[in-house]
């Protein structure tokens, strides 16, 4: 048995949404305010079934209108609810468990659901005290002054909305309702006229009860504070004051050795009886495998000495054992690092958590759910590795009945080193929707699409990310660049083009034209904006002599070994031997090789056409929700100038278009390192095309470009056309544009 999925309705920014909950681990991830702490907290809130935990502002805002229209007196207004259901996949031997949640006595489903709802207890009730309220605060307000230039005063409540925000725990109670698997449909909607049937109290037990008797949720929250530092109640400032006292007067005694005796004896039983108590929870914590040459071993000791006998916090410790084999070399928690005190103290929580659900004696609910937020705070890489790997291990419960008993951990977490060691399927993605009042979020299964996800896609999605970048699940936006330079020279570039991006968290991916289209099915499937930058990658067929080899200049980095095979056929099939060489963009025919422009968007093939497409043909609009923006861009066609010569060229590459829209700077001396310099070229176009020479011979070294690029003033050399455009477009998307989009310079003049 274990909790398979619950959907919130109308709590916070949660609306609407499913969220799927692994057997062990569920990571939920997301953008900043998507609402995963939320779903702890509707947890909190629903099972304790106590009406001060809920306010007002838990409500979705998209709901506030309805209190309004219902106040007003609109034809088939209410006053809107939230609930939460809860379904618990069920195996044949829990049926006794769940007795009071079968719909029938035919009941033969997979999962049982309950439903708690937070409802008013009379919607017309609440109407009538607040009219009555607000009418005797009118009247206790007759006698206030107002000056003539001033609106009428209001007394408050002046609004149903107003009243509720102070009356809501007295005018709403939760009540609790059995759901029959049958009258949902797969997504676990209900079916249109379906109505649940409430559980009322049977034998002294209310739905409260019977939710208790199923699952225990707990709470580690991510705010531990674990300075070394003493508190500040009263208790300890009269421990450490009579402690200091005690030190002052210990010379005069020291020669007491009956009391030093006495204490040192006292010393061995107490760390003998500490050892004994502490022992499971120290062997526990040896699983977690802290990585490191020389590993600490822990152990609880005591500190009976005359020094700090009247300091109660310094009376017993975790000390860190120098020399396993010598009990007396040892220091204090407070000299190891703070991480390592974190990843302990955490683990001590869950096990103390675990254990106060292990010694429920009566009833104890078969399930444990445990919240755990943000388990990276003060845990460097390493130590986050270790802790989402061994944590499960060790609250595994060895008894006898560990299958009837299961432990459910849910973390919420921006840590991509999380994401690294268990891979995309406990992965639970909140996606933010909508803005404003109507703002929500939806949540997505990312197993479903690990299972509907053909192969070698996926494969090689999940290694890639695992092995880069899982911080995309927590980005508002993507940025899928061509190769390493893009990468270097981004935040260079969006400083110059888009500084509002500054102020987003974007994801940049180095994907290349081969692969990008790969990324499409993810892409999609988050509804994430993306920005992809890639390269026009020009080619042509060219005919084979007699007995030539196939050994053509092509870097086939952006084909797929079919598509290569592909075309290597199709020119034998027409009698010609061919194979596909580099060109520069505006040579006849040319196509392109890069795979995302001909698999993903545009959807093109001719370089001619690609250059001919408006902006609009390079996007993929978002929906109603502002979700899946797709935009590419590619160098553009751009207009040269050198004395008194006009030439208008596009670079098959991004240091072909730089060199182009900055020709000028780049062929002064003092930027010769940037490696695009031409000495003594003999017209612009024969500039232009030894440039594109150059950019693709053997000997240019593109991280050396991006390196030496990165060394110049960038105040001194202008953005690529299409990728400022490109940044402006996701700027303007994400709504953190700083300057008018046709800011930035079209046209590089020499």
């Amino acid at each position: 048995m274990h909790l398979s999925k619950i959907r919130l309705s109308n709590f916070r920014r949660l609306s609407d949404v499913k969220i799927d909950f692994d057997k062990d681990i569920s990571i939920f991830v997301g953008a900043n305010n998507s609402g995963k702490t939320s779903v702890a907290q509707a947890m909190h809130v629903f099972l304790s079934g106590e009406r001060s935990r809920v306010s007002f502002h838990d409500l979705s805002a998209s709901k506030w209108p309805d209190v309004q229209a219902f106040e007003d007196g609109h034809e088939g207004a209410t006053l809107p609810q939230m609930t939460m259901d809860l379904w618990f996949a069920i195996e044949e031997a829990d049926l006794h468990r769940v007795i009071d949640l079968l719909p029938s006595l035919e009941w033969r489903g997979k999962y049982v659901g309950v439903r708690i709802a937070f409802v008013p207890v009379s919607a017309e009730g609440t109407l009538q005290r607040f009219r009555n309220r607000f009418a005797e605060a009118q009247k206790a307000a007759v006698n206030v002054i107002v000056p003539e230039d001033e609106a009428p005063y209001i007394a408050p409540p002046k609004s149903l909305r107003e009243f509720l925000e102070s009356e809501l725990h007295r005018e709403y109670e939760f009540c609790y309702y059995v759901l029959d698997e049958g009258q949902f449909n797969d997504d676990f909607k209900q079916n249109a006229g379906y109505e649940p049937q409430e559980l009322l109290r049977e034998q002294g037990r209310t739905g409260k009860d019977i939710i208790a008797t199923l699952i225990k949720v707990d709470f580690l929250q991510a705010q531990r504070h674990l300075s070394d530092s003493a508190g500040g109640s009263r208790a300890e400032d009269l421990s450490r004051r009579l402690g200091r006292y005690y030190a002052r007067n210990l010379q005069r005694h020291s020669d007491d050795h009956n009391a030093l005796h006495a204490l040192a004896v006292s010393q061995d039983q107490l760390n003998n009886h500490l050892a004994q108590v502490f022992s499971e929870t120290l062997n526990r914590l040896s699983q977690l495998g802290y990585p490191g040459f020389s590993n600490p071993t822990l152990m609880i000791k005591s500190a009976l000495n005359p020094a700090t006998v009247m300091s109660s916090q310094d009376g017993t410790h975790v000390h860190y054992a120098l020399d396993t084999k010598n009990d007396e070399l040892t220091l204090p928690d407070k000299y190891n690092g703070l991480g390592f005190k974190n990843l302990i103290y955490m683990v001590v929580e869950l096990l103390d958590l675990h254990a106060e659900w292990l010694t429920i004696e009566n009833d104890r609910p078969p399930l444990h759910l445990v919240f755990v937020e943000e388990p990276e705070a003060h845990l460097h890489a390493q130590l986050q590795q270790v802790f989402v790997n061994k944590v499960l291990e060790i609250l595994t419960e060895e008894a006898d009945d560990a299958e009837t008993f299961r432990t459910q951990l849910v973390l919420t977490t921006h840590s991509p080193h999380i994401l690294y060691e268990r891979g995309f399927t406990p992965i639970r993605y909140f996606r933010r929707e909508n803005a404003g009042i109507a703002q929500s979020s939806q949540v997505l299964n990312l197993s479903e699409y690990y299972q509907s996800t053909a192969n070698p896609c996926r494969d090689f999605l999940e290694r890639y990310l695992k092995l880069t970048h899982c911080d995309l699940f927590f980005a508002d936006a993507a940025v899928l660049v061509e190769g390493n330079v893009e990468r270097l020279l981004m935040p260079q570039m969006i400083r110059k083009a888009a500084p509002g991006l500054r102020s987003s968290y974007l994801s940049v991916l180095e994907i290349g034209g081969a692969f990008g289209h790969q990324f499409r099915t993810l892409i999609e499937f988050l509804g994430i904006a993306t920005l992809i930058i890639t390269d026009l990658d020009s080619v042509h067929f060219h005919p084979l002599a007699e007995g030539e080899e196939d050994d053509d200049d092509l870097d086939e980095s952006h084909f797929d070994a079919d598509d290569t095979a592909d075309g290597k056929k199709a020119g034998e099939a027409q009698g010609n031997r061919q194979k596909k060489m580099t060109c520069t963009p505006e040579t006849p025919d040319a196509e392109t090789s890069n795979q995302m422009l001909i698999q993903w968007l545009p959807a093109r093939n001719r370089i001619d056409e690609l250059l001919a497409l408006r902006p609009g043909d390079k996007e993929l609009v978002a929906d109603g929700n502002r979700l899946g923006a797709v935009r590419v861009t590619y160098p553009c066609t751009v207009e040269l100038n050198l004395n008194f010569e006009t030439i208008e060229r596009a670079g098959r590459t991004l240091e072909a278009a730089f060199a182009f829209e900055n020709l000028h700077w780049t062929q002064q001396a003092e930027n010769r390192d940037l490696n695009l310099r031409i000495r003594n070229p003999a017209n612009l176009a024969g500039l232009a095309r030894r440039l594109h020479d150059k950019v693709h011979s053997s000997s240019f070294k593109k991280t050396d470009f991006a390196l030496a690029l990165l060394t110049k003033n960038p105040d001194d050399w202008t953005v690529p056309q299409y990728i400022a455009e490109g940044l402006q477009w996701l700027e303007a998307m994400l709504g953190v544009a700083e300057r008018p989009v046709d800011d930035q310079p079209k046209v590089a003049e020499a």
